[in-house]
């Protein structure tokens, strides 16, 4: 194997660490968590320590952590000005709920309300997650529009919630057990593996069209609701082509349905041309749902929409006991606010078009890698055993996955058939972590 360098070798040492051995935390988890937490690698590590974009584990070594605790670190682990503010508010009030007043939770509303796409999108609910921000937002969905039936992708994925189970376009994300009614998946933008097995642009964006066939054919002819991850992220990094969501746009419309936009991979300027995913395909969506980078690890989601779709959400009693914690909100607040002042979407931007760059010769050398795809710090590596058929290499995606690790690299995989490297690291990545992604992967494929 060859020998690399620490991503960042001049910072600073990680505390010594006297816990449980991994071996130990295993057994551990065996015994007392239910089976169904999943685990990366044949023989798990355990990660003690983080900073900003490096984690340690148990026996201190050094990673870079190029997944961001799947999609979620945006400024970096222990980042010292979101701790600051984090313990600031700690000290002073842990939890209250929403039945009395608190300045932050309006302060972090307001702040969202400023970064939206457009200025009718102000008004937020917040939650735990993404699962519930999705939830609640198909039901102030059905609320306002008076229809049930809701559309979704293919090769989606939306959260673990009974509901949001259902709306997951893919069965290994999916119990056996009845499914939440009025659900219609539809055909994904999806041109490295397109449905219909056409070739774009000749297609003629057959796949986005088949949508109306779906309405017409499956639903009553009115929709409560489409709902869309701007780029599939548990899906592989998949990105649409820049016409597919203007013209599903504008079928929701004409059947009475409104447009969701699931941000909570693509939000806060990971796809660094815009602070939004959606922005990326002139899509102004009716509702947003956040949650994962936006408190930077902390549980915080949340859904916005504009005051039509909200108002009939007053008719009954509705209550989430810690979503707009105090805690959630000055963590969330001071993400942001880090967001902005380090210019992290510009950095995102640049980074992530560096990478992307890197990988797209790596392609040209490894006949394994048959698509390079995405925007800004949200990449994709599709990988194939044969370009011709394009059959998935899932085996082949676990050995790099694991190579990686050894490496000192963490990384992610996604896709139906497991065989996309996901690269989704915190947006405070440098030139030089980029080099060293493309480094470490580079040796990789090389013994593949």
């Amino acid at each position: 194997m060859t020998k690399h360098t620490p991503p960042n070798p001049n910072i600073p040492p990680p505390e010594p660490y006297s816990g449980p051995s991994a071996d130990e935390i295993l057994a551990m988890r065996q015994e007392y968590l239910m089976p169904n937490h999943m685990l990366y690698y044949k023989k798990p590590i355990a990660i003690v320590q983080g900073r900003m974009q490096y984690v340690w584990d148990d026996q201190g070594k050094q990673y870079l952590d190029a997944i961001a605790g799947i999609v979620t670190i945006s400024v970096g682990h222990c980042n010292p000005r979101v701790l600051e503010k984090t313990i600031e508010q700690t000290k002073l009030l842990q939890h209250t709920t929403t039945i009395y007043l608190h300045p932050l939770i309006v302060n972090y509303a307001k702040m969202l309300a400023e970064k939206m796409p457009s200025s009718e999108l102000k008004q937020t609910f917040f939650t735990n997650s993404g699962s519930e921000a999705n939830d609640l937002a198909l039901l102030a969905a059905i609320l306002s529009t008076g229809n049930q039936d809701i559309l979704v992708l293919r090769n989606a994925y939306h959260g673990g919630s009974r509901i949001t189970m259902s709306l997951c376009g893919h069965s290994t994300w999916r119990y056996p057990v009845p499914a939440q009614p009025n659900i219609h998946h539809v055909l994904p933008g999806y041109c490295y593996r397109c449905p219909l097995k056409l070739t774009y642009p000749s297609c003629k964006m057959a796949c986005a069209y088949d949508v109306e066939d779906v309405i017409l054919s499956t639903t009553s002819g009115q929709i409560a609701a489409f709902i869309a991850e701007p780029i599939q992220g548990v899906g592989g990094t998949v990105v649409p082509p820049p016409e597919y969501f203007g013209i599903i746009y504008d079928i929701v419309k004409k059947y009475g349905g409104l447009f969701i936009s699931d941000e909570v991979q693509t939000g806060f300027g990971r796809t660094g041309s815009n602070y939004w995913g959606i922005e990326n395909w002139n899509v102004v969506p009716d509702v947003i749902t956040m949650a994962k980078g936006i408190g930077n690890g902390i549980p915080l989601g949340a859904v916005t929409s504009n005051a039509e779709i909200a108002a009939p959400l007053k008719d009954r009693f509705f209550f989430n006991t810690f979503g707009g914690n105090p805690v959630s909100m000055a963590q969330g607040i001071a993400t942001l606010e880090e967001i902005d002042e380090q210019g992290l979407q510009e950095n995102s931007l640049q980074i992530g078009a560096h990478l992307r760059d890197g990988l797209q010769k790596l392609q040209k050398k490894h006949q394994l890698i048959g698509d390079v795809r995405g925007l800004g710090l949200m990449l994709g590596i599709e990988l194939v055993k044969s370009r011709q058929n394009r059959e998935p290499a899932a085996d082949a995606a676990s050995e790099v996955l694991e190579l990686a690790k050894d490496r000192g690299l963490l990384i992610g995989k996604g896709g139906l058939y497991g065989n996309v490297l996901r690269i989704k690291p915190p947006l405070c990545v440098t030139a030089s972590d980029a080099d060293f992604i493309l480094e470490v992967l580079g040796d990789c494929f090389k013994h593949i």
